[in-house]
């Protein structure tokens, strides 16, 4: 504890001697700081939004090709339920002319 007294001490007295230029220092100081903190900050927020955006680009084009591969898989059911359904007829009206000339 007796080696903090005489920091105070010393800190008092420069602030007595140099009271003004130490607040003014000291003004310049922290306006300094807390532009550069702010910069910082608004440079990682751009660096953060462009790479959302690029993940975001990403994802959309992942869900584009997911749902085009979908719909081609759907029209390749669908073309082979039309193909069934054809040659179910096709069956059936045979089935039906042979009964109608036997």
């Amino acid at each position: 504890m007796s080696e903090r007294n005489p920091i105070l001490q010393e800190v008092a007295q420069a602030f007595r001697d140099n009271g003004l230029t130490a607040a003014i220092t000291a003004l310049i100081g922290g306006t300094i700081a807390l532009l550069v903190a702010v910069t910082r900050r608004a440079f990682t927020n751009d660096a953060m939004l462009a790479r959302l955006d690029r993940e975001l680009g990403q994802e959309r084009n992942r869900v584009d090709h997911q749902r085009a591969e979908d719909r081609k898989a759907d029209a390749d059911r669908l073309e082979r339920i039309e193909a069934d359904i054809r040659a179910m007829r096709d069956l059936m009206f045979e089935a039906f002319q042979r009964g109608r000339t036997d």
